[in-house]
C-alpha cells in the first residue's frame, strides 16, 4: 500500500485483526501486544486550546496483510503522548521521532515505531509522538503541533536523568508533514505558541541536530496541498504562508540537519521543499547533509524501502550522527 492509497483511505478502520505470524495481537484501541507500554503523557490537563475538543483517540489497520506488518493511522488525538523506546544497549542519545501524515493522520507504524525500533538496535532511545491534528476543533489550530512538539522536547530534557540520556544530543527526527513539524521545531523552537505550565518548560525546546525526511517545507508553490490545508486552512494570507514555511526561518541558530527524499516524490516534490531548506542552510552556514535517491517515491519510511535504495537512509543517518558526536557506537569492540 502506497502513500496515495493511504491519503486516499482515510480512516477506516480494521482493528481486531490478529498478527498470528509474528505472535501479535491488535486489540479493539489499535494497540499491538508487543508495543512498548512506557507512554508519557504531555499535558498535566486539557492541551492548549482544548476547552471545547473531545477526542478519544481512533486507532486503524491499513495493512493488506497483518500477519507480516502493521501499517495503523491514527486520529482524533485529544490526549497527545509520547511512546518510549528504550534501547537494550543505550549509546545516551535520544530522538524525538514525528511520524508524518498530511496532518491528518499519524502514521504510527512505518514513520514511528519502526523507526524507533531500527535506530533503537544502534542504541538510540527514541520517543515516538502522537501530537494533535490541527483541524479537529482546536483553538489556533496552526500551531497545535508545534505547541506539541516543543513540549515533548522539554518533558524528554526534563526526564533525561530517568530516560538514562545526555540532554545536548537529543535530536528530532520527522517524515513528511512530521518533517515540517521537526523543522518548524528546528527554526522556532523560541517561539511562544503555549503558556508555561510546569518545570519541565524551562527546557530548551530547541533540538541538537535534526533529520528532515522527505519533508514538507515551504507553504508556497510545490508544497503538499493537503498539508497546507489541514495547517492553515483553506484561504491563508501570504503573511501565513510565510509565517509556516519554514525555508524562511533558517539562521545561524537553526540545528545541523539531515535531509533525505526520492527524486521521483511527486507527492512532495523535493526541490522546493527539502532542496530548499539545504540550501537555506547552506546560505545560513549551518552544517548539513543531503542525500537524494533515484528512485523511492513518498512515504517509504522503513518496511516502504526495502529492497530499494532508500534502505540504507538508517545507515546514512547514523554514520552522520556518528561523524557530529551525537551517537555512539555501542556495537564498536573496544581497542
Amino acid at each position: 500500500m502506497d502513500r496515495r492509497t493511504v491519503f486516499g483511505l482515510g480512516a477506516a478502520a480494521f482493528v481486531g485483526l490478529a498478527a498470528k505470524a509474528r505472535g501479535e495481537t491488535i486489540d479493539a484501541r489499535g494497540v499491538l501486544s508487543t508495543d512498548a507500554t512506557e507512554v508519557v503523557r504531555l499535558w498535566p490537563g486539557t492541551p492548549p486550546g482544548g476547552q471545547a475538543v473531545h477526542l478519544g483517540g481512533k486507532v486503524s489497520d491499513m495493512s493488506t496483510n497483518p500477519s507480516e506488518f502493521h501499517h495503523r493511522l491514527i486520529t482524533e488525538i485529544g490526549t497527545p503522548t509520547l511512546t518510549v523506546f528504550r534501547p537494550v544497549k543505550p549509546d545516551g542519545s535520544a530522538l524525538l521521532v514525528i511520524p508524518g501524515g498530511a496532518y491528518t493522520v499519524v502514521v504510527f507504524d512505518n514513520e514511528g515505531v519502526d523507526v524507533a525500533r531500527r535506530l533503537g538496535a544502534a542504541g538510540v532511545t527514541s520517543f515516538v509522538l502522537q501530537y494533535r491534528l490541527p483541524a479537529e476543533g482546536w483553538t489556533n489550530p496552526a500551531d497545535v503541533p508545534l505547541q506539541d512538539a516543543q513540549r515533548a522536547m522539554r518533558i524528554i530534557r526534563a526526564g533525561a536523568s530517568d530516560f538514562k540520556i545526555d540532554p545536548a544530543r537529543v535530536g528530532v527526527l520527522g517524515f513528511s508533514a512530521g518533517g515540517h513539524l521537526a523543522a518548524s521545531l528546528a527554526t522556532r523552537a523560541d517561539a511562544m505558541v503555549y503558556e508555561r505550565v510546569d518545570g519541565a518548560d524551562a527546557q530548551a525546546a530547541r533540538p541538537a541536530f535534526a533529520g528532515l525526511m522527505y519533508p514538507v517545507i515551504t507553504m508556497f508553490e510545490g508544497t503538499h496541498a493537503d498539508s497546507r490545508l489541514k495547517l492553515l486552512g483553506p484561504a491563508p494570507s501570504e503573511e501565513k504562508l510565510a509565517a509556516y514555511s519554514c525555508e524562511r526561518h533558517v539562521t545561524q541558530a537553526t540545528p545541523p540537519s539531515f535531509l533525505c527524499m526520492a527524486a521521483d516524490d511527486d507527492i512532495v516534490p523535493y526541490a522546493p521543499n527539502g532542496l530548499a531548506m539545504f540550501d537555506a542552510l547552506r546560505a545560513a552556514k549551518v552544517p548539513a547533509e543531503l542525500h537524494v535517491f533515484q528512485e523511492g517515491g513518498h512515504g517509504f519510511g522503513i518496511r516502504m524501502a526495502k529492497g530499494r535504495s532508500p534502505s540504507i537512509w538508517p545507515d546514512l543517518f547514523l554514520h552522520w550522527g556518528y561523524r557530529n558526536g551525537w551517537f555512539r557506537d555501542v556495537h564498536a569492540q573496544p581497542a
